[in-house]
């Protein structure tokens, strides 16, 4: 399609979830693909639920995500001058016509029709009213025709067909003067030059109405995808109650947002049995074509699978940039420790999370340890005094201080003392980290540094017996 235009449009009444997320991230990579535009807009009308927080969090998590938008953000409640002036045009051209109904004659009329076994439908009453009552509160509504049928060509789903006699007069203007949602979405799409809307299935039914504005606006219909929506394990729609729904919470939970972009695009969407994704690939191979019909299924542990695996693959600069906020929440701080590269090599193959990094980091930044009981009872006894002490003359006469000339200091203790790595390494690593788990004992005492891994050796002497 040339000269593409695609919209994203959240409503600010709650964080971006999951689905919204994936809903903006194919757009996007729909518009980067033939360098088209990918429109942001705000659909701020609902006053009462909307907030200004709920709007910067979707900012947050778009600028997290790498979802760069070409426009905007445009926000519905600055275009109120233009959404009535739309109304008086279909009011002139006899497309629109005053409601003057009660909300109780409303629900007598529903509960009729259903009584009647008829569709719960408005019924016509204020069409063409010879008579209108004067200051009376009123509606607006779309004449919207009674024959017929609406089809549209879904690049997802194929084709779709409504029939007209199953669709009502759908109110676009309420009685307190604001116009309602599939009515600005139309005036919106159509005079910002939307001309493929990609949005979530649970839309389909309001297409065909938006269409019939579009026509009656004398506006072109653009194209339509529905993307179907993501479920749970449970095969039901999915909430809080399958977890973390709000995109940002999976940032605070220690994701990385190539690992959420990653599985986002594969909920629905797959290109043969590639698994990992970087985004300029997606860039490139993304289509509508390949996007599956039915709902896609959340699931937890593929997303931590592949978060696991952009932490092993990540650059150590950056994600020690990364890093850093997880361990001032533990009340750490980086300045004057460690290199937080270095420190993030010897942890990425045993971090699935940047939290679990960021714990098994600690130790490298902790100015008072905290030892487990239990190691220190089975590994720092009294036989180990000698060879801490070897292992301290051994490391203070070090010139160079690299992982290689720290390994060649304890094979001599251990050669000396006729021993197997295990004797010294693990109670140096209780010395050093507090506990029985940690990198490879050579990387801790090279990344931690000579005078820390001296100061701490000193310290423990004691607990030895010393």
């Amino acid at each position: 399609m040339e000269n593409l235009r695609v919209r994203f449009a959240p409503s600010p009444t709650g964080y971006l979830h999951i689905g919204g997320a994936r809903t903006a991230l194919f757009n996007y990579l729909v518009a980067r693909k033939v360098r088209g535009t990918f429109v942001l807009r705000i659909e701020d009308t609902d006053v009462a639920r909307s907030t200004q927080e709920s709007v910067d969090a979707i900012l947050q998590a778009m600028e997290w995500l790498g979802l760069s938008y070409d426009e905007g953000p445009y926000y519905q409640s600055q275009r109120g001058e233009l959404y009535r002036a739309k109304i008086d045009q279909l009011l002139a051209a006899g497309r629109a016509y005053r409601c003057y109904c009660t909300a109780e004659e409303l629900e007598e009329k529903r509960h009729n029709a259903q009584a009647e076994g008829r569709k719960p439908k408005y019924d016509g009453t204020c069409r063409g009213l010879a008579a209108p009552p004067a200051d009376k509160p009123y509606v607006v509504r779309f004449l919207a025709p009674e024959e017929g049928e609406t089809t549209f060509v879904d690049r997802i789903k194929g084709a779709i067909t409504f029939r007209n006699e199953e669709l009502d007069d759908l109110i676009i203007q309420r009685s307190d003067g604001t116009p309602t949602y599939n009515f600005v979405v139309v005036v919106d799409d159509a005079t910002m030059g939307i001309n493929l809307v990609i949005r979530g299935d649970d839309h389909i039914n309001n297409t065909p109405r938006q269409i019939q504005l579009y026509q009656a606006l004398g506006c072109q219909v653009p194209q339509f995808a529905h993307v179907p929506m993501i479920l749970g394990a449970d095969k039901t729609r999915l909430s809080k109650r399958h977890g973390a729904t709000s995109v940002m919470a999976y940032k605070d939970l220690g994701y990385l947002p190539e690992a959420m972009v990653n599985y986002l695009v594969r909920l629905g969407w797959s290109h043969g049995d590639q698994e990992i994704f970087s985004m300029d690939e997606l860039v490139e191979k993304f289509s509508l074509e390949n996007v599956g019909k039915s709902a896609g299924v959340f699931n937890p542990g593929k997303l931590l699978w592949l978060n696991e695996h952009y932490i092993k693959t990540g650059d150590p600069v950056r994600l020690g940039r990364c890093l850093a906020e997880f361990l001032a929440q533990k009340g750490l701080d980086p300045q004057g420790g460690p290199d937080l590269p270095d420190v993030v090599r010897t942890l990425q193959d045993r971090a699935k999370t940047l939290i679990e990094m960021a714990e098994g980091a600690a130790f490298y930044y902790t100015k008072e340890l905290e030892f487990d009981g239990k190691a220190v009872a089975k590994f720092l006894t009294e036989d180990k005094i000698v060879l801490i002490k070897e292992l301290i003359a051994g490391l203070e006469d070090l010139e160079t201080w690299n992982v290689e000339t720290i390994g060649a200091v304890f094979h001599k203790i251990l050669a000396d003392h006729e021993l197997k790595l295990p004797a010294i390494a693990q109670p140096v690593r209780v010395a050093l980290t507090g506990g029985t788990t940690s990198p490879s004992i050579f990387d801790v005492v090279a990344v931690l540094g000579r005078e820390t891994t001296l100061k701490r050796l000193g310290e423990v002497l004691p607990l030895c017996g010393a």
